[in-house]
């Protein structure tokens, strides 16, 4: 009862959450934050060294970013971040591109700033952020797209390389995001998906789990 409970709160936090990230149950292997003996594709020769620093870093954060929380936080800037152990699906990316030595956060910030009105309107602020713009996926889609590293869409799983940014539409409605890893599914014919969608940082088959909405390339 207490766990049931525990998943009832998780998913009540989601849906009030800044970033539109949302708890759901189909994972490699429940209670595990990655596959124990994964099956990795080495990236390819040519590979930019800022590609393979943010798949580590992405990966990494799976068993370490522990639990889930929306709440608005004021933090440092640049290079603000909540603590490691939680965070919500855009703090994988935001974190994952710091290990390349891109901030996301003061990037994002910028962007806004130059181009307010090519930026989603929907929480009610009076101007940019900094301490929350480039945690809500809308706001992420947007920068990607603006940089010009927006790829198609499609439901061909070949089409989707390691470090690629997904973005989805939950069943729900609510925005999701997570990146591509270099890991295999245990059918071999897809990648795993890092993501938080309300237990932590998982690496999970879950590619086509919802309504793919972007796709982005950016390495």
């Amino acid at each position: 009862m207490q766990f049931l409970i525990s998943i009832r709160f998780l998913l009540l936090i989601c849906v009030l959450a800044a970033s539109g990230c949302q708890r759901q149950t189909q994972v490699v292997r429940p209670g595990l934050a990655a596959p124990r003996n994964p099956t990795v594709k080495p990236l390819a020769d040519n590979a930019s060294p800022q590609l393979k620093q943010m798949l580590d870093g992405a990966i990494a954060q799976a068993g370490v970013t522990t639990s889930y929380d929306p709440s608005y936080v004021a933090l440092d800037y640049p290079g603000g971040d909540v603590p490691l152990e939680t965070g919500v699906c855009s703090d994988v990316v935001v974190r994952a591109f710091r290990k390349a030595g891109i901030d996301l956060q003061k990037e994002v910030h910028e962007d806004i700033r130059a181009a307010r009105a090519q930026y989603p309107k929907r929480w009610g602020e009076i101007g940019p952020d900094r301490n929350i713009d480039h945690r809500r996926v809308l706001n992420l889609m947007t920068y990607f797209t603006r940089q010009r590293k927006s790829l198609s869409i499609s439901n061909v799983a070949t089409d989707y390389h390691p470090g690629d940014i997904v973005a989805w539409e939950l069943t729900n409605g609510i925005d999701h995001i997570g990146i591509v890893t270099n890991i295999l599914s245990d059918s071999e014919d897809r990648y795993l998906i890092v993501h938080n969608i309300g237990a932590g940082t998982r690496i999970e088959d879950v590619m086509f789990a919802w309504t793919i909405k972007g796709h982005y390339r950016y390495f």
